[in-house]
């Protein structure tokens, strides 16, 4: 079954990455949030990026249009009984998540795919709510999305060979992204290395080794970097990085996990990086460097 109509629970920084790929590549996308205002900004959000894209005249007006006429606003959960695939992507919070599966397993059709964009939590666990887990599989999207192709697919104990050929056709023809399959396990195999990165990079600035400027041009002009680990976490939230690396520690219980204290020290005071303008640098509304 061709997939056509796809559904985007939560409209935050990777709902809307998400949701605005998934309308320049063609598809309806029904976007649903926990409230109006919500809804609301993550639209609007979608709407600036294109806007943003427009001005290094990587998309004409016409596109832009197009783009947001396939992107449709759901006040509920029942409004994406029709979509054939639907893509969690709400808080790293197990029992929302599990809430929201549970919903959506009574709502779907018993064929329709669904998705989350979980990047540490266990995909056999959310899937334990369901009638039917073999059709629950795991699509970690990288940030930001449209610029990455790749897509992680991972596979929970009973995702079927059928529900990961689709996912794994959809992501490859109709969206044209790379799909890897990985098993489950907390982390995958980006955000397992790519925080284990970042974590290195804090002790090393703890250390006094090298100023977070002089460690970001390190490993952009050493390695090809298009940004430095400070950098990335800056972009990916510090509280994002932090609960991936708590998360991972508890599973693994291995002290290479263990969030560097600069880290939490950051977090409590509440520099997040982009999305509060400052982290270990400065950015403006649009999330440029200052």
């Amino acid at each position: 079954m061709r997939i056509k109509t796809v559904g985007v629970v939560g409209v935050g920084t990777m709902g809307q990455g998400i949701a605005e790929m998934l309308a320049f590549k063609g598809l309806d996308v029904y976007i649903v949030e926990q409230s109006p205002e919500k809804l609301a900004y993550g639209r609007e959000m979608i709407e600036l990026s294109l806007d943003k894209q427009i001005e290094k005249w990587a998309l004409t007006l016409a596109e832009k249009k197009l783009v947001l006429n396939r992107i449709h606003n759901a006040a509920r959960l029942d409004e994406l009984s029709d979509c054939e695939l639907v893509i969690e992507t709400i808080t790293e919070d197990l029992d929302s998540k599990k809430e929201v599966i549970g919903r959506l397993d009574r709502i779907l059709s018993p064929d329709a795919i669904i998705a989350s964009n979980t990047s540490t939590l266990s995909l056999t666990e959310l899937a334990s709510v369901t009638r039917h887990p073999e059709r629950v599989i795991g699509m970690h999207f990288i940030y930001p999305v449209h610029k990455i192709d790749l897509v992680e697919l991972v596979r929970g104990l009973k995702t079927s060979d059928e529900t990961f050929s689709r996912t794994k056709h959809f992501v490859e023809k109709t969206i044209h992204k790379k799909g890897i399959m990985v098993f489950e396990s907390p982390g995958f195999v980006t955000t397992r290395l790519i925080c284990l990165l970042i974590n290195e990079a804090l002790h090393v600035l703890e250390e006094g080794v090298a100023s977070a400027e002089d460690i970001d041009s390190a490993m952009r002009i050493g390695y090809s970097f298009h940004h430095g680990p400070l950098e990335m976490a800056d972009r990916f939230g510090l509280d994002s990085v932090l609960a991936a690396l708590e998360r991972m520690f508890r599973e693994y219980g291995e002290l290479k996990y263990r969030p560097s204290i600069v880290l939490k020290k950051m977090v409590r005071a509440g520099q997040l990086g982009v999305k509060t303008g400052a982290g270990f640098f400065k950015y403006d509304k649009d999330g440029d460097r200052l």
